[in-house]
């Protein structure tokens, strides 16, 4: 780029990449800049196992971002980029082959839940009859103002939302089914499940499996970050790879730079930048469970006893309720379990491409003790083995990625956790720091822009939105943050 760019971007993962694309809407001149060699962060794809699997290094599912208003308003059909949903978003299997299944409609859903048919609709018709107000406002920066829409929904939702997901299973449903189902979708929290805060996951995720759908993006994750990418070197900004940043002063003459970082590393990059007070709330900033991963590559699709199962892009393998919780509190207590809750992804379901003709690609992980270098291979396996009788006799390679590995690969993975920080009811209130505007640092110009902002982790792109307008504000005098440039 020449000559000082007016905005500068540390971090190219989806928060970074959306933070980008709003400050270029506004004119501006952006450099990215990122220390992995392709941008993506927690998007990136590559051939783990063998030649011609594509494999999703960390995120592959995508119902946050299917529902999330910075995607949206980028209009990802006209920037190529083609979401594919499974005919199941999501499929929990239990003992002697049953298995709660989540459609893309609601009423199937219930129809295959039997007695909580009515119960699921209960819970679930009103949340998805105002999805869209639910989604704008908790994913906005004003979450912890009162709603001017959708009053009634987001009320509806918050008063629900703050207790643990045992107590809304056995509030709305009597089967076990219905309440592994919600269980397995509230785990991704990465949480400890008595706590609070785990039945709001559970009901949004839920709810989004008939609001957005769960689906996967075409050829892997990687085609989303290279479209944004792409859009940002068609609007005259640029993208600097393979450049790792230790010091902020090397923009001391960049009049933003927003960080797409941990609270901790922007703590170091800043140096004597940042006084004592904001370096103590982010020592105390809590970063939760890591995780391990297995990516495969196999001879054929997965064996599942349930039929119903091999049509699902996601699947939770942990048996009942209980067992879940019991599966997702050890790495709560820095302990791990030998029937631990396995999340599992079977892209191939919906993306043939991402393998060689007949073949597919499978990827699973486990939560365990932050920074735990422990191998799950065989814990994995074996719950896989469970409701899938021969699963690795049709294992052809597999990579595997611990969570000190995880953070070797993307440091904002500290310790494994790829929430870049625990999502409890404290940290989602105050994150990273207990300030009303939690983007702004103590640094003139310099802002948080990462998933250790609000609204906290998935691909949704819109710490990195939140941030880019409130420095467009304070920087530049822009009020009202302009449209994204048309593709």
């Amino acid at each position: 780029m020449n000559g000082t760019p007016d905005a500068v971007v540390v971090g190219a993962g989806p928060n970074g990449l959306a933070a980008a694309l709003r400050l270029s809407a506004a004119g501006l001149a952006v450099q990215v800049v990122e220390r992995g060699e392709r941008a993506g962060g927690g998007m990136r794809t590559e051939e783990l196992t063998l030649p011609g699997f594509a494999h999703d290094v960390c995120s592959t599912v995508h119902p946050m971002g299917a529902a999330s208003p910075f995607f949206r308003e980028f209009d990802l059909p006209s920037r190529g980029v083609r979401l594919l949903h499974p005919d199941i978003a999501y499929a929990h299997p239990l003992d002697g082959g049953r298995a709660a299944l989540s459609h893309r409609s609601l009423e199937e859903t219930a129809r295959g839940l039997g007695r909580d048919a009515d119960n699921y609709r209960r819970l679930f018709e009103p949340l998805v009859a105002q999805g869209d107000d639910i989604v704008r406002y908790f994913l906005s920066s004003a979450f912890r103002r009162l709603p001017t829409s959708g009053v009634t929904g987001i009320a509806r939702f918050g008063l629900q939302a703050l207790p643990n997901v045992r107590w809304l299973a056995h509030r709305y449903f009597e089967t076990e089914d219905a309440r592994a189902l919600i269980g397995g979708a509230a785990a991704h929290g990465m949480l400890d499940l008595t706590r609070p805060l785990t039945s709001g996951l559970g009901m949004i995720l839920g709810m989004l499996a008939h609001h957005a759908g769960w689906p996967l993006v075409e050829g892997g994750s990687q085609s989303l970050a290279d479209a944004m990418v792409r859009a940002l070197e068609e609007q005259g900004s640029e993208v600097v790879t393979g450049h790792e940043v230790t010091d902020l002063r090397e923009f001391e003459r960049v009049p933003a730079v927003l960080l797409d970082t941990s609270p901790g590393a922007f703590v170091q990059m800043a140096g004597a930048g940042v006084h004592e007070g904001y370096r103590r709330w982010v020592r105390r900033y809590e970063h939760g469970p890591g995780v391990f991963k297995v990516d495969w590559a196999l001879s054929g699709p997965v064996p599942w006893t349930n039929p119903d199962v091999r049509r699902a892009g996601t699947i939770h393998l942990a048996g009942t309720l209980e067992e879940t919780i019991a599966g997702e509190a050890a790495p709560a207590a820095g302990r791990t379990t030998d029937l631990p809750y396995v999340l599992a992804v079977q892209p191939t379901v919906v993306d043939p491409s991402r393998a060689p003709e007949g073949k597919h690609v499978f990827w699973a992980y486990v939560h365990v003790p932050h920074g735990s270098p422990v191998d799950m291979t065989d814990a994995i396996e074996r719950q896989i083995e469970r409701f899938a009788p021969g699963f690795r006799d049709l294992v052809l390679a597999r990579a595997t990625k611990n969570a000190p590995q995880m953070q070797a690969w993307n440091p904002n993975h500290v310790g494994g956790d790829i929430s870049n920080g625990e999502a409890s009811l404290r940290q989602m209130l105050a994150r990273p720091v207990p300030r009303w505007n939690t983007y702004r640092t103590p640094m003139a110009g310099r802002y948080l822009a990462s998933a250790a902002t609000p609204p906290g982790p998935a691909v949704h792109g819109m710490c990195g939105d939140n941030a880019a307008r409130v420095a467009l504000r304070e920087v530049f005098g822009v009020r009202h943050a302009p449209a994204l440039r048309a593709a």
